[in-house]
């Protein structure tokens, strides 16, 4: 089964080329509609505040996309750059992780050689997100080039103490994604321990991770432990069935209602992001139940 990145998943957007028409979103919405028609829906619990990543469903306009979430009760669409937020906020939600600073995925601050060009990217973005009112701002370790565990968190941390000051000002949260070193090869911050004792080091409050549950399962498993031990450190969750990034349902190994309550019992108040790649040809009817999958 071909595992599918975001990466990859936005490469393969951009070469499609034009967005689908208003009908076929129309559509889509319609035959979700009829799949419950008849069916009274419980309103979600509360519990846990919902996101859902665009990059999942990038050929649906982001006007429509930001009305069908509203129906369904999602509170957020994320991984957005400055151009779509005001598309976000006029539909009632926000941008739970924004994007739109730094220089990629394989980039990042483990590379000093690239520090004064990321501080200049952050310290222009992260007054945008203070002004248009959103929590959180991703960031990338980049890939790991060769150095020691050590020589990574050194690299990081020099790197980040020039720009946690300005995200402590603006009261904007860095937040550096946990992601796997196998589909995104190399790649530096791929263990929550790691993680975790970078943002230690680092010593801001408004430095933290996105615990991303699909690549924490390929590194290392233990995800109900990790997120009690490490919870703390962690600004956004991801979610994403594992194998193959489709829905988190009985088709994968993990049981996310048993995730999603262990969350709640550590009292994270941050957002869960739907991160999996719809597999279902009714792709909206496939957020929803992923949604409520979660929805404890």
């Amino acid at each position: 089964m071909e595992i599918i990145t975001r990466r990859t998943a936005i490469k393969t957007a951009l070469a499609g080329g034009a967005a689908l028409a208003a009908s076929g979103v129309n559509a889509a919405i319609s035959r979700s509609e009829n799949t419950n028609k008849g069916q009274a829906k419980e309103p979600l619990k509360g519990n846990i505040h919902h996101s859902v990543s665009k990059w999942c469903f990038g050929s649906y306009p982001l006007d429509e996309f930001c009305d069908i979430c509203k129906k369904i009760g999602i509170e957020s669409v994320e991984l957005l750059d400055p151009k779509d937020w005001p598309t976000v906020k006029a539909h009632g939600l926000t941008v739970a992780m924004a994007q739109g600073a730094g220089l990629g995925i394989d980039k990042g601050f483990n590379d000093p050689s690239l520090h004064d060009e990321l501080v200049a990217s952050y310290e222009k973005v992260i007054p945008l997100v203070a002004e248009a009112g959103l929590p959180n701002l991703i960031c990338f370790s980049g890939r790991r080039n060769g150095v020691t565990d050590l020589q990574g968190w050194q690299n990081c941390e020099k790197g980040l103490k020039r720009i946690t000051p300005i995200a402590e000002k603006y009261n904007v949260t860095l937040t550096m994604e946990l992601l796997n070193s196998v589909g995104h090869k190399d790649y530096l911050c791929d263990h929550t321990v790691w993680g975790a004792e970078l943002c230690r080091r680092v010593g801001s409050p408004k430095f933290k991770l996105l615990y991303d549950i699909y690549h924490m399962q390929i590194m290392e498993g233990n995800i109900i432990e990790n997120i009690r031990k490490y919870h703390e450190f962690f600004s956004h969750v991801h979610t994403g069935g594992n194998p193959g990034r489709n829905e988190i349902d009985e088709t994968q190994e993990l049981y996310y209602p048993a995730i999603m309550r262990a969350l709640v019992d550590v009292g994270y108040k941050g957002y869960v992001g739907q991160e999996f790649v719809p597999k279902q040809e009714d792709k909206i009817a496939s957020l929803e139940k992923c949604i409520r999958i979660c929805d404890v």
